[in-house]
């Protein structure tokens, strides 16, 4: 019996791991590139030459909110999970303001309203993609 009782405290542990590790690595990784002078020295140039600064933020922060998404749907308990594509879409939307702020503190960067914005659009589709592909049978609404 204590077997069983020690697996079953263990399954939230695991779950909650395979669900927010992922997010907070990924924040960890946006947090370093933001507090880079020139994070285009650590990328490829192709993503600033042909895609474009806000279609970056837009790609950037679309992952963010699938990572989040999984998250709030999976491992959050279960009003969370009713509420994923909303609360994915506050929370990115949330840290790309974080990060704007933290960009503003940062030497020859700068903060910019348009790429909270790009952020923003990008955690919509994200949040709005990941429900359409990973629970197809739900009804289209950002609750």
């Amino acid at each position: 019996m204590e077997k069983t009782c020690v697996e079953s405290s263990q399954r939230p542990a695991a779950q909650w791991l395979r669900y927010w590790f992922p997010v907070i690595a990924y924040i960890t990784l946006i947090f370093y590139l933001s507090s880079l002078s020139h994070p285009e020295e650590r990328l490829p140039n192709f993503l600033f030459e042909q895609l474009g600064d806000k279609l970056l933020h837009g790609i950037e922060y679309a992952v963010l909110a699938v990572l989040c998404y999984r998250a709030f749907r999976w491992a959050a308990g279960p009003q969370a999970g009713e509420y994923a594509v909303m609360l994915a879409i506050v929370a990115t939307s949330l840290y790309g303001l974080t990060d704007e702020l933290h960009q503003a503190y940062v030497p020859l960067r700068e903060s910019s309203l348009a790429d909270w914005i790009a952020d923003t659009t990008g955690a919509v589709i994200g949040a709005v993609g990941s429900r359409r592909l990973m629970d197809p049978g739900t009804k289209p609404s950002i609750s």
